[in-house]
């Protein structure tokens, strides 16, 4: 039940566009600073393959952005900036480390979209299929990071808790502003 001042249904779904936007943004140039240093070695081609399924959610959420004139976050500057710097300094710590980043980024991201999923009413059964699709594809990458050793690097549980408190961060900041 809405209550007097709760934003509307349309409203809601905005800032569900413009948060998604602004993190599979973040995910795009995570994978670039990733692809940076690791791209020529083992781990090339699987960050590659991740990396095109982002490409292809920012797509969608780039077309929804235009389609419903949604305002984006005025914080893709700092996305840029930020998405390439963890990616990168994760892959200079190793395939491990970057694998690290990977799975931490995405149970902080498949998390949010289950409660985005949840939250959107029937008239928005598009958009929730499309977040559906696309959480799926981030549990897989998941997987790959942990299929990938993820869980044997050293200050994995730490590294992990920091870059997914950042990632809370950068959701409640890309839904706002």
């Amino acid at each position: 039940m809405r209550l007097p001042g709760d934003p509307s249904p349309q409203a809601e779904a905005a800032r569900m566009i413009r948060v998604d936007h602004a993190g599979e943004y973040g995910a795009v140039r995570i994978y670039q600073g990733q692809r940076a240093v690791l791209g020529r070695g083992p781990a090339g081609p699987v960050l590659a393959h991740m990396q095109a399924q982002e490409d292809a959610h920012l797509a969608r959420f780039a077309a929804l952005i235009a389609e419903r004139r949604v305002r984006p976050t005025a914080l893709l500057p700092l996305w840029h900036l930020a998405g390439f710097a963890l990616g990168a300094a994760t892959a200079a710590l190793g395939e491990r480390a970057a694998m690290a980043c990977t799975v931490a980024v995405e149970e902080a991201i498949c998390a949010h979209y289950a409660a985005q999923e949840a939250a959107l009413p029937e008239a928005e059964a598009d958009l929730r299929a499309t977040i559906a699709g696309f959480r799926a594809e981030e549990a897989e990458h998941r997987d790959i990071g942990l299929d990938h050793g993820a869980r044997e690097l050293p200050g994995y549980r730490l590294l992990s808790a920091a870059i997914k408190t950042g990632c809370r961060a950068a959701i409640a900041l890309s839904e706002r502003i």
